[in-house]
């Protein structure tokens, strides 16, 4: 199965005002919504929930994830809630 290469940028901007899920290098994820994304693709996110080994441990609210940190970034479908994404 071939996979096709997606643009970063459209893809990013797109996700902007919706929930999104953002998994660091080092296993921590990130569950919010994306304000914005910078030209680096430094990432902003708003009402911000934080897991390791895939358990709740605290709402942080605003918070700026340099893009170096990212392995990966996705966006949580529309009739998905961000509390349901953390059981994937």
């Amino acid at each position: 199965m071939a996979t096709v290469p997606v643009n970063p940028k459209p893809f990013l901007n797109n996700l902007t005002g919706k929930p999104v899920i953002v998994k660091l290098k080092w296993g921590i994820e990130y569950k919010g919504y994306l304000v914005s994304v910078d030209s680096y693709m430094n990432l902003q996110l708003a009402n911000t929930e934080e897991y390791i080994e895939g358990q709740f441990t605290g709402n942080l609210g605003e918070i700026l994830i340099r893009c170096n940190n990212v392995l990966y970034f996705r966006g949580v479908p529309e009739d998905e809630e961000i509390e349901d994404a953390a059981e994937d």
